[in-house]
């Protein structure tokens, strides 16, 4: 439960092992600090605490979090993740099993069985349990949809609520591809075309974007905007775009909070009140996009890269906090910003989870799979040139 030692394969502090690791304990650590304040506004969070969330804090509704609404009966707080790291992790270990580059067919063979067969500690419900058991109806779709409904996993999404379910959990597929944001987007929305359609799909893949490019050397929260700005489609372009214009003219996250919410909500469907959503919410459309990842872009943009102020700016903005915290989380993790090693411990400890493993086993097959893809593009070199197409010195 405590980060391994300091060795590293890679060149340098900056290299593959510790960026692909930063993001996923990145990840895990910001969705565990904004779990306990999901759904609320930042007023509401500055009345709760006496002030902005600074670390690790406890349950809204304190010692009655198993039977207050509109949380129970989930444990959020005191350091537990939830089903975003819950996902991240099971799609790591779909990599595991697979060793290559994944679709949507892989999430029918291989997550949806992880998913329901496979107990596991799922800190919220402080007991082992199916983690289908925690998933919210949007991933439970999953599940209904490939092993119930028998549909081509490739078409599976469509009548999903379109939301941030797919997107939240896309962090792997983007270090798999490290430095190659074009390659990571097109993967994530073979993988995503299972769970979600619509700008849900096109998040997730641009998600995946962001984190390639941001593991990519020399890379900072401007250029993983302009990858993602090079690759991005209808509403969510639109939205990235607005918000990171907003967020550089700021550098504290404070003063960003109401802008940015400004900024993205004409191409957010939810509508002011989080927890009643419009009645145009989260249906398909090419003029919307999910709140979440522009906002953690424009997070991780305030904030320079720094881990600690992307995520805290994330948790304090509310609203869908613990996946907004995720992704940013993520993205300053990826770009080589340490996270707080108080903060992973607490977390580690509390959500009875190895934050490091996950990241030591993608490592090992972000190799395999760059080693696999030289071979491939090596064969289509050859069979291009024998048919008479330019070659490499050409």
């Amino acid at each position: 439960m405590t980060p391994k030692g300091e060795e590293s394969s890679g060149p340098g502090p900056d290299g593959l092992d510790e960026r692909i690791t930063g993001a996923l304990v990145g990840a895990a650590v910001g969705d565990a600090l904004g779990g306990p304040v999901e759904g609320y506004s930042p007023d509401q969070i500055l009345e709760r605490h006496g002030g902005r969330v600074t670390g690790v804090v406890g349950p809204w509704n304190g010692d009655a979090w198993r039977i207050a609404r509109p949380i129970a009966p989930y444990h959020k707080g005191d350091g537990h993740v939830t089903d975003d790291t819950l996902m991240t992790h099971a799609l790591v270990r779909v990599y595991a099993r697979v060793r290559d580059h994944l679709d949507a067919y892989a999430i029918a063979d291989h997550l949806v069985p992880d998913l329901m067969t496979n107990p596991r500690w799922i800190p919220e419900l402080e007991a082992e349990a199916l983690p289908l058991q925690r998933l919210f109806l949007a991933e439970k779709w999953l599940v209904a949809r490939l092993a119930y409904g028998h549909v081509d996993p490739r078409e599976a999404g469509t009548g999903n609520i379109v939301n941030c379910g797919a997107a939240m959990y896309m962090a792997p597929v983007g270090l798999v591809n490290a430095g190659n944001p074009a390659g990571a987007y097109a993967e994530a929305l073979d993988i995503a075309g299972a769970h979600q359609s619509s700008y849900g799909r096109e998040a997730a893949g641009v998600f995946a974007a962001a984190v390639a490019a941001a593991a990519s050397p020399g890379a900072t929260p401007g250029s993983v905007v302009d990858a993602c700005l090079s690759l991005a489609k209808d509403g969510t372009r639109a939205a990235i775009e607005r918000v990171c214009e907003v967020a550089a003219g700021f550098r504290d996250f404070e003063s960003a909070l109401a802008p940015l919410r400004e900024a993205v909500a004409p191409y957010d469907t939810v509508g002011p009140d989080y927890r009643a959503p419009s009645l145009a919410a989260r249906r398909p459309s090419r003029l919307h996009t999910i709140e979440e990842l522009p906002v953690a872009l424009g997070m991780v943009v305030v904030a320079g890269g720094d881990y600690r102020q992307a995520v805290l700016g994330s948790v304090n903005y509310g609203r869908d906090c613990d996946s907004i915290a995720t992704m940013a989380g993520a993205l300053a993790g990826a770009l080589g910003s340490r996270v707080p090693e108080d903060w992973s411990k607490t977390v580690a400890e509390a959500s009875r989870l190895d934050l490091w493993e996950p990241a030591h086993i993608l490592a090992e097959v972000a190799r395999e799979v760059f080693a696999r893809d030289v071979r491939r593009r090596r064969a289509h070199e050859r069979a291009f040139g024998e048919l008479g197409g330019a070659t490499c010195s050409d």
